[in-house]
């Protein structure tokens, strides 16, 4: 591999991720229990160095092993409307689930 790591670009819960094996990535909530492995087999790209192999929407073949390390949730998201001169405001806020992973492999 001529010291360049392979990456892959995947699809999880709408959102696409760009991993190296070793990555800690936190994505959208998978079903799952802290140790289990989970196989994420929409790859739409992979790569290593200058060789790069984009899928038609998918890689044929293509996998990503991770391990669950764990469940939780993201920091808050503060939402304040106003509308001026209206005598209107509206706070609320938002906290997202997680799973954290860890890129175990590339196949």
């Amino acid at each position: 591999m001529n010291g360049v790591a392979m990456f892959a670009v995947i699809r999880t819960g709408g959102k696409q991720y760009r991993v190296n094996a070793g990555d800690r990535v936190k994505v959208e909530t998978l079903p799952g229990e802290v140790g289990d492995q989970v196989t994420l087999s929409e790859v739409l790209a992979v790569g290593d160095g200058a060789q790069v192999r984009i899928g038609t929407p998918l890689v044929d073949g293509a996998a990503v092993v991770a391990t669950v390390v764990g469940h939780g949730r993201h920091d808050k998201v503060r939402i304040f409307k106003m509308r001026r001169r209206k005598h209107f405001q509206k706070h609320a806020g938002h906290r997202q689930n997680y799973t954290e992973l860890q890129i175990e492999s590339i196949a």
